[in-house]
């Protein structure tokens, strides 16, 4: 039996697990990581948590061929160095080689969002199909994260930092992102640019349900609540989601026409409208897609593996698609 170790370190949590061949979880651990502290010591609490991972599954870390971590930030895969990771204060820290000493296993590291992409390619929406190569990522979160796998292989291009999809403009002179551009993806297509414009939209229209769904705050307005507006009949909780697919479609148009991926996956929470949002999606990327007149176009889907997507993506860094 072959198994499988993953670390992935979130600014919240430390999660570790163990996989079996099957590239399913039989055990994991988790700890918080407790920003802001010494680089030091959140990596003694990895390295414990991997141990507290593999002493549930009943293995000696000897049985694990090694042992892959996700990270956030710029992280050099080769070196094994997290170059900066903002929320967790860490400027070229030498992860790869203080774990390997804690441990005593070759490390693997890989920026979280890549690790997540590769979990859902291995073992999520893109398993099971010999005919998945090109696969895309997006998560619809705070932010939109995202994660690129070309070819069967992580792409992050020159100083490890491609792949940041949410920062493509879609709206120039648009809203100000945190990137400190304007008009990016993200603004809008994001959970954050999704409460943004349905409160834009609330305090245009006074009349409208979603004040009541809102218990009459702003402070109460979520990703679901012009979802919810719509679904109850409310002609801006309409208009909302409307602007809101659209500003989705033309960011996942553009990262087809660039890419020509053959799937491409959404997770996070707003994911989980499933077909009321996936349906509408579709109509907009099939009629815009440059290749749409080819003999197959990119599919969208659902992600499957949720927040195990980081930790089991973690732990399959050494493994290729068959």
């Amino acid at each position: 039996m072959r198994y499988y170790l993953g670390i992935d370190l979130g600014g919240t949590n430390i999660a570790a697990a163990v996989l079996d061949e099957s590239y399913r979880i039989v055990a994991s651990a988790s700890k918080k990581t407790a920003c802001p502290r010494p680089a030091e010591a959140i990596m003694d609490d990895m390295a414990e948590t991997a141990r507290e991972a593999a002493q549930k599954a009943g293995i000696r870390l000897e049985e694990v061929e090694y042992i892959g971590v996700g990270c956030p930030g710029s992280v050099n895969p080769d070196t094994g160095v997290v170059q900066y990771a903002n929320n967790l204060d860490f400027y070229g820290v030498p992860m790869g080689e203080y774990l390997s000493r804690r441990l005593g296993r070759p490390i693997r590291i890989e920026n979280d969002a890549n690790a997540a992409a590769y979990g859902e390619f291995l073992a999520g929406a893109g398993a099971g199909s010999k005919e998945i190569h090109n696969f895309v990522a997006i998560t619809l979160g705070t932010g939109v994260g995202g994660g690129l796998i070309l070819g069967g292989r992580i792409y992050s291009g020159g100083n490890h930092a491609g792949g940041e999809l949410g920062h493509m403009v879609i709206q120039a002179g648009g809203r100000p992102c945190t990137c400190g551009r304007r008009g990016c993806w993200e603004a809008y297509a994001s959970a954050t640019g999704l409460i943004e414009s349905t409160k834009e939209a609330m305090r245009t229209n006074p009349a409208s349900q979603l004040w009541k769904l809102a218990e009459g705050e702003l402070g109460n307005v979520n990703g679901r609540t012009a979802f919810d507006g719509m679904r109850a009949g409310d002609e801006t909780g309409r208009q909302v989601v409307r602007e809101y697919i659209e500003a989705l479609a033309t960011g996942l148009t553009n990262i087809i026409n660039i890419f020509q991926p053959d799937l491409i996956s959404l997770a996070g929470g707003i994911s989980k409208e499933g077909d009321t949002l996936l349906t509408p999606l579709k109509e907009i990327v099939d009629r815009e897609d440059y290749a749409r007149f080819g003999s197959h176009g990119a599919h969208l889907t659902i992600a499957k593996l949720g927040n195990d997507a980081g930790v089991i993506g973690a732990a399959l860094l050494g493994v290729a698609k068959e």
